[in-house]
């Protein structure tokens, strides 16, 4: 069995919209209060304990697992529920409030291409669907309310087919009612592009399976003169890819909320082209008829996801990153005292780009299989969600979800684990 390799910390890298709100009903009905004995019915009262998960029955979960959209992604910041809290207080014009928090997102954002902005969005799956619709719209408001007939309108969506067979969100960029056309060599791109063609579509998190790479992708898009598009939802860290992508020609760039970024889970971003970005809005929520209309982000979370863009770029990189591997390297220190159990560090080069811990057993030593190990993690208590190898005889785990002191629950659970089936 391998030791616990060496890793250097220097090395990781760390207007328009009061004009369209003008259909409004002339009149507002006061509700009615819900009276019980000629009283006013109490509000219910406050849940009786510290977890509100408690009181619904439901099971909380430690997560070593990372940003992960089926547990609810990741812990938004104080800043960021205080935000939301304090936008749950008024009422605004929607549009207005997308255009000026959108506008705040990109002057933050340093080094954006001048002629990119930002807009919230209903997370990164909103983002992608809206944002191809843009592109085949414009402004154009009949062609808008068309969707998703494209009769008479660009139709191709240009995919590389190691990234079209892998990629688990197609169905928001054929919501638009387009066609996916396979390449995947520089010369299948050129002869595909043609007058039907609308997009160059990108699957950040598949660069590797692809023979053209990110780069590359963006290149050819500029070439032949067609908009390209970057699925980058959980590209973060490091802060710099909120706008490396833009800087490399990408036309439009969707982000996700609620992962590394710690925003609103439902909410998300895209950035890019101006034109693009404003034809984007006006494919979702609040505006109808759109084929976007049930993309609905809330005040609260439209709010939510600027102020946790501006925590986010404000933080201290080093520290949070030294932080990570701390807690790893806590962990790493409580299993090396279990015979028969070695871990090791690396980082994923691309999404959930962070320090990360595979922990490894000797079959001979422990009757306890991968699906074993999770099942007796995650069915534990407290509950405990791991990363999968697909080898049989390890697992994986990052710490930059968890909070304070969930690195020794962890250690503990892991090492009750390896008692329990020691062969």
């Amino acid at each position: 069995m391998g030791t616990v390799n060496q890793r250097t910390r220097r090395n990781f890298l760390v207007g328009a919209g009061a004009s369209i709100v003008a259909l409004l009903p002339e009149k507002l009905f006061a509700a009615r209060a819900v009276r019980s004995g000629g009283r006013l019915a109490k509000a219910p009262s406050a849940p009786n304990t510290a977890n509100i998960y408690d009181e619904l029955g439901v099971t909380t979960i430690i997560n070593g697992w990372g940003t992960i959209t089926l547990i609810g992604g990741s812990l938004m910041p104080p800043e960021v529920v205080a935000a939301m809290e304090a936008a749950s207080k008024h009422y605004v014009s929607i549009p207005d409030l997308l255009e000026a928090t959108g506008d705040r997102i990109a002057k933050m954002l340093e080094g954006l291409p001048p002629d990119h902005m930002a807009t919230v969005t209903s997370g990164a799956a909103g983002a992608i669907m809206c944002g191809v619709s843009g592109v085949l719209t414009g402004e154009n408001q009949e062609l808008i309310q068309r969707l998703p007939d494209l009769t008479g309108m660009k139709s191709d969506v240009i995919f590389q087919k190691a990234h079209h067979e892998a990629y688990g969100y197609n169905q928001q960029i054929l919501a638009s009612g387009v066609k996916i056309i396979e390449v995947e060599y520089p010369e299948d791109v050129r002869r595909a592009v043609n007058g039907r063609t609308a997009l160059l579509y990108f699957a950040n998190y598949l660069n590797a399976a692809g023979r053209i790479k990110v780069d590359a992708w963006a290149k050819l898009a500029k070439e032949l003169g067609v908009p390209c598009f970057n699925d980058c939802a959980a590209d973060t860290p490091p802060i710099a890819h909120l706008t490396a992508y833009n800087k490399m020609g990408y036309d439009l760039v969707a982000w996700s909320g609620g992962k590394a970024i710690r925003g609103p889970q439902c909410a998300g971003m895209l950035i890019g082209r101006k034109d693009l970005v404003r034809a984007a809005r006006l494919n979702a929520a609040p505006f109808d008829p759109t084929l976007g209309r049930g993309m609905k982000v809330g005040k609260e979370e439209i709010v939510g996801m600027w102020k946790a863009v501006e925590v986010y770029l404000r933080q201290d990189s080093k520290t949070e990153t030294d932080d990570w591997w701390d807690r790893l390297e806590y962990i790493s220190k409580q299993l090396r005292k279990v015979q028969g159990v070695t871990t090791a560090f690396y980082v994923p080069p691309i999404a959930n780009h962070v320090p990360t811990m595979r922990i490894e057993w000797d079959p001979r030593q422990f009757s306890l299989t991968t699906d074993q190990a999770l099942d007796f993690l995650k069915n534990g208590k407290p509950s405990v969600l791991l990363q999968e190898e697909n080898d049989g005889v390890s697992l994986a785990m990052n710490s930059f979800m968890l909070r304070p002191g969930d690195d020794r629950i962890v250690a503990s659970r892991l090492k009750q684990m390896f008692q329990a089936h020691r062969a």
